[in-house]
């Protein structure tokens, strides 16, 4: 057999290891997700206070949309996920200067949402396509949430009360995900 059926079967050998390890950690991924959300949402406490009185009067409803966590397929419901963790991420990756949290905490929350969103990418990626959950709807659904916290911080100048809103608004979210997760 000369080199280049060596690199062949090599190849074809390092495919299937690596779809068995991607089959095998996407099998665990309800309980990954579920220990990344409890994890977040000590983090998400740690990171800052108690919340502030004199927010209070400027708590807005964002309404999150449930419905998109609520589909009959499962692949759909880990791709809402992953997008719900995509846009918590963003809203998290910037102008944090008056927010005042622990930034070593706020590392670790970002970092570990960041995994979750790769881990969710691999699992998920392969079957996007076919279940396209609620074909946009859900999509657009998620991005119209999103813009409403992002527009607030933005009306707001991202002063400490819009951060600790929005704060409040990711937990009741994750909140939110954990019981979908749990039901998985």
């Amino acid at each position: 057999m000369n080199a280049f059926g060596l690199i062949q079967i090599g190849l074809i050998l390092l495919c299937t290891c690596t779809t068995i390890i991607s089959s095998h950690q996407c099998n665990h991924l309800p309980l990954q997700q579920r220990k990344v959300i409890e994890n977040s949402l000590r983090l998400l406490d740690k990171m800052g206070k108690n919340f502030p009185q004199q927010c209070l009067r400027e708590k807005m409803s964002f309404r999150f949309p449930k419905q998109v966590l609520q589909p009959r397929q499962k692949e759909a419901v880990k791709v809402a996920i992953e997008e719900i963790f995509q846009h918590i991420f963003y809203i998290f990756s910037k102008n944090l200067t008056l927010a005042a949290w622990d930034g070593t905490v706020l590392d670790q929350f970002q970092n570990g949402l960041y995994q979750q969103i790769e881990q969710l990418e691999s699992c998920v990626i392969k079957k996007h396509t076919r279940y396209c959950w609620s074909k946009e709807v859900g999509r657009l659904k998620l991005k119209k949430y999103f813009q409403k916290i992002d527009c607030f911080l933005k009306d707001k100048q991202h002063n400490l009360c819009s951060w600790e809103i929005s704060r409040a608004e990711m937990r009741r979210c994750l909140q939110l995900i954990d019981k979908v997760t749990r039901k998985l």
